[in-house]
Parts: structure tokens; C-alpha cells; sequence
């Protein structure tokens, strides 16, 4: 029996690895379907914001208690799942804590830290639950996340509960039995934890099958339940868990309000100013202005796009969408990371992409909500894992300009009197000052 059932949790194991393992490479070719773009500069610092963001949330603590909150269930459940490594050896060869008689005196200790984790996250998820359900915290309650965003994150919260219970029932089986004496519990004195303890009168009726019965149920619906959770992770917001630590450390250095200019705009400037300095021959055809699909965005906005967490701090903090314009930097996000998976889907599909009539600009992201846009980097100030949406936003509504000629009539008269007057203004350089004079007298 016991090898039967080593074979199946090895073929569970394994088939989570690999589904898992081919999720992953299928968003890692998405991310890559984006334009080449090399950010290598000042790798210390870089470091340092994966230790400071990713590691240390850092931003979040501009709210201290949602902060704390955050960070036990964040640290908590990644701590906790350390005791997995135990777990699936324990599967493969049939053992029962291995780790028990190694460790000594260490391991009970180990064992009761997991559980204050584990009593945290649990009460943490609980409390995330009501403000999301029934406080209905205004950022987590837009009508941009209704259906499947808001689902996903009350599956993960409640699949969190129902994985730190399990643990700590196993746990108060576990320590039952070795209390009765009974089989292969016996050999692993622990002694009580700190929190299943308080499990154990429950279980004070139970036959030694029947607890035995619980704590392997307890045991297997644990590691199933990580496995499973391990694969939903590709398909849900949650998979900043994984890609927060990348992207902080990819994330730009320069200062927020630096945008990125066009080399062949300011070349074609330059050539109108100083005639000179134009080449004699030709030059070749421009590339795109822009971007109008994620092809022509880089592959650190798809990156951006796969960790985006759908907190709605950006959105919380954008003055368009406050002032009640259509703007939400979250939701562009959102479209973006959609139209990735919608292109990784007609791959998968068709071996490579085939044209489907389709991109993100227009058919995800609209010129209304580019247009809103004040460019003031109050999203990418809020973001806690440094994404960047004002980036994506402005390279589609440079297309949306310059290669569409698509902008509101006020736009066009302001773009023709920076051309004709260096200025905004419909006035000549040469009768700019006379309102000065005009005033005087």
C-alpha cells in the first residue's frame, strides 16, 4: 500500500511540475513577443530595489497596517511553504517528518514558527476577505473588476484559509497520536505545537484509525492543494508573486518625469533648424512611431503587464480617472496582460501567430482613455513593484498620433503653433512680448 502510494504522489508531483513548468515557458514567450530592449545599467541599485520592493514592500508601508497585513500573508505563506521541501520527500520515499530526528530540538522549534505564520495569514485572509466583500473597499469594488478579477482574488484568499487549516490539523492529529503512542507517530516525540494544541480535544472521541484517517487526509489535501494552487498561479494576478522580484529589478531608474524621445524626431527637428547638418542622401524609411499591438511594445511592458497585482493603487491615485474620465492605468494593465495571452493562445493554435485582425489599441485600449492621460506619473509613483503604465500609454497614443493623425482638433491647433510659433499660442515669436508694452500703456 505504502508504494502505491509513493507512485501516486510522484505522478502528482511530477504532473504539476510539468504543467506548471509549460505554463511558464508559454508567458515567458509571451513577455518576449515584445521588442528587444537592454537594461543592464547600475546593477547594484538594482539589487537594492528588489531588496526594498519585492522583498521588503517597501511602498506598501505608505499605509502601515494594510502594509503589515500584506506582509504576513506575503512572508507567511512563502515561510511556511518551506516546510514542503519536507513534505514531498516524505511523499517520494514513504518517511514520515523526516526531518525530525536530524534537526533535534530545532525542528519543534521550526514547526511552531510556521504555525504563528500560519495563524496569521490564516487571520489575515480573513480580514482581506471582509474589506474586499463586505467593506467594500472603493479600489477593490470598481466595475472594472467585476466577473473573473474579483473572483480570482477571493479563490486565492480562500484557498489560502483552506491551506493553513489543513496544515494545522495535521499538525493536532499529528501530535494526538504521538500522545496515544500510536505507530509510526510514536517515533517522532515533538511534542505539542503552539496553536494545534488548542486542535487536539476535538479529535479526544476518535478512534487512533480515524485520527490517523484525518492526518493523512489533512497531509495529502495540503500538498495537493500547494500543487494545485503552484498552476493556478499562470492564469491569476497572483503570479506577481513570482514576478515582482524581476520586474523590480528591471524596473527603471531614471526620474519619473524623464519620458523617452524619438531619435528620428529629434533628428527631423534638428535638420529643420540647422539645414546643414542634413544628410545629402535620403533617409530610410522611419521605423513605427509608437505602438499599436504588444509586438511594438517592449518586453519590459509585457513584464509590467504579467506583474500587475490589480491592487488599484495606480487607478486610486490617477487625477483622470478621480475626475471621472474613462482612464483606469490599471485596466490598461489588464487589456494589455489579455491581449498577450489572446496572442499566446492563436500560437499555441497555429504553431505562430496568424494575423487576427486585431490589437491592443482600439480593440483593447481606446483613444478616450490614452486621451485622458495628464502624463503625471502618479501611477508609476504608487506601483509597488515598479510598473509603468504611463509608458505603454504613451507609446500607443504616439501612434494614435503620428501615425494615425488621429487627435482632437485642439490637439492638431496646439501641434501647428509649436510647429509655425515655437510656442502653444497662435501669436509670432517677434509679437510675443507686446502685451508687455501693451499693459504699459
Amino acid at each position: 500500500m505504502h508504494i502505491i502510494l509513493q507512485v501516486i504522489f510522484i505522478v502528482i508531483a511530477a504532473a504539476a511540475i510539468f504543467l506548471f513548468a509549460k505554463k511558464t515557458g508559454q508567458v515567458r514567450r509571451n513577455i518576449l513577443l515584445g521588442r528587444d530592449e537592454t537594461i543592464n545599467d547600475n546593477k547594484p541599485q538594482r539589487w537594492r530595489n528588489v531588496l526594498l520592493l519585492a522583498f521588503g514592500q517597501k511602498k506598501m508601508f505608505r499605509n502601515p497596517l494594510v502594509a503589515i497585513m500584506h506582509f504576513i500573508i506575503y512572508a507567511g505563506f512563502i515561510i511556511i511553504n518551506l516546510e514542503v521541501l519536507e513534505i514531498v520527500i516524505d511523499g517520494i520515499f514513504g518517511t514520515h517528518r523526516l526531518f525530525a530526528k536530524p534537526l533535534g530540538g530545532v525542528y519543534p522549534w521550526l514547526i511552531n514558527a510556521f504555525e504563528f505564520l500560519a495563524v496569521g495569514v490564516l487571520t489575515v485572509c480573513v480580514i482581506f476577505l471582509i474589506r474586499r466583500n463586505i467593506l467594500h473597499v472603493k479600489r477593490l469594488w470598481m466595475n472594472e473588476l467585476n466577473g473573473w478579477p474579483k473572483s480570482d482574488a477571493n479563490y486565492i484568499l480562500i484557498t489560502e484559509i483552506l491551506l493553513m487549516s489543513f496544515f494545522l490539523t495535521m499538525n493536532a492529529a499529528d501530535t494526538a497520536l504521538q500522545n496515544r503512542g500510536y505507530g509510526v507517530y510514536a517515533q517522532h516525540a515533538t511534542g505539542n505545537f503552539a496553536f494545534s494544541q488548542f486542535l487536539q480535544p476535538l479529535f479526544a472521541g476518535m478512534s487512533n484509525d480515524a485520527l490517523m484517517t484525518l492526518e493523512r487526509t489533512c497531509w495529502w489535501l495540503h500538498i495537493v492543494g500547494i500543487f494545485a494552487f503552484l498552476n493556478y498561479l499562470p492564469y491569476s494576478k497572483h503570479l506577481h508573486i513570482l514576478f515582482a522580484f524581476p520586474n523590480a529589478y528591471y524596473g527603471s531608474l531614471e526620474p519619473k518625469g524623464k519620458l523617452e524621445n524619438m531619435p528620428e524626431i529629434q533628428q527631423e527637428v534638428l535638420y529643420a533648424m540647422q539645414p546643414e547638418l542634413a544628410p545629402e542622401e535620403a533617409a530610410p524609411d522611419h521605423k513605427k512611431f509608437g505602438a499599436k499591438d504588444i509586438f511594438d511594445l517592449s518586453w519590459k511592458n509585457l513584464l509590467d503587464a504579467y506583474s500587475c497585482t490589480e491592487c488599484g493603487r495606480c487607478t486610486a491615485a490617477c487625477p483622470a480617472n478621480i475626475t471621472g474620465k474613462v482612464l483606469s492605468p490599471r485596466l490598461i494593465m489588464m487589456k494589455t496582460r489579455d491581449r498577450a495571452e489572446e496572442v499566446g493562445k492563436n500560437i499555441n493554435q497555429n504553431k505562430s501567430f496568424t494575423n487576427d485582425n486585431r490589437s491592443l489599441l482600439h480593440d483593447y485600449i481606446t483613444p478616450e482613455e490614452l486621451r485622458a492621460c495628464t502624463t503625471c506619473q502618479a501611477c508609476v509613483e504608487e506601483c509597488p513593484v515598479s510598473i509603468n503604465p504611463l509608458d505603454i500609454i504613451v507609446q500607443l497614443r504616439r501612434y494614435l498620433v503620428m501615425e494615425e493623425s488621429n487627435a482632437p482638433q485642439e490637439w492638431n491647433a496646439m501641434f501647428s503653433n509649436i510647429e509655425n510659433n515655437f510656442a502653444p499660442w497662435k501669436f509670432s515669436p517677434d509679437d510675443r512680448d507686446k502685451w508687455a508694452t501693451e499693459t504699459r500703456s
